[in-house]
């Protein structure tokens, strides 16, 4: 597979179509699904001098490869609803990014409690030193 080769699938893979969703009508009511699409790729090619390996008749051989690769990532974005001729943008909810939003900022405030009554026992004479003595 050449490089060309690459570009033109990801050219294939990242269109509109990946983007907008079919329209769906019910009711007197459309709706278009929207997602955000990334890609990216890369390829190269190389060559090496001849080598002549030990204990090898035939004489030496030029080295030479290629390579490549492309993904794509597609997650939903939300949806245009259109509904007696006007249209709302219908954003998608992602319930696990609010969690770890929530667990990060829980995390961090128990973190600060902690650092916060270290500090406080140390300066008092609370805690261990009032304990031991």
């Amino acid at each position: 597979m050449d490089v060309n080769d690459i570009i033109d699938r990801a050219r294939d893979s990242i269109t509109v179509k990946r983007v907008y969703g079919e329209a769906i009508q019910q009711d007197g009511i459309t709706v278009i699904p929207a997602a955000l699409v990334v890609g990216g790729g890369g390829g190269g090619s190389g060559e090496a001098p001849a080598l002549q390996q030990a204990g090898v008749e035939g004489g030496a051989q030029k080295g030479s490869g290629t390579g490549g690769g492309f993904g794509v990532r597609a997650k939903p974005a939300g949806a245009f609803v259109i509904r007696e001729g006007k249209v709302a943008w219908v954003p998608a909810v992602d319930a696990n990014r609010i969690v770890r939003g929530a667990q990060l900022l829980v995390g961090t405030a128990l973190i600060l409690f902690g650092i916060s009554r270290l500090r406080s026992t140390r300066g008092s004479g609370r805690g261990l030193r009032r304990a031991c003595g």
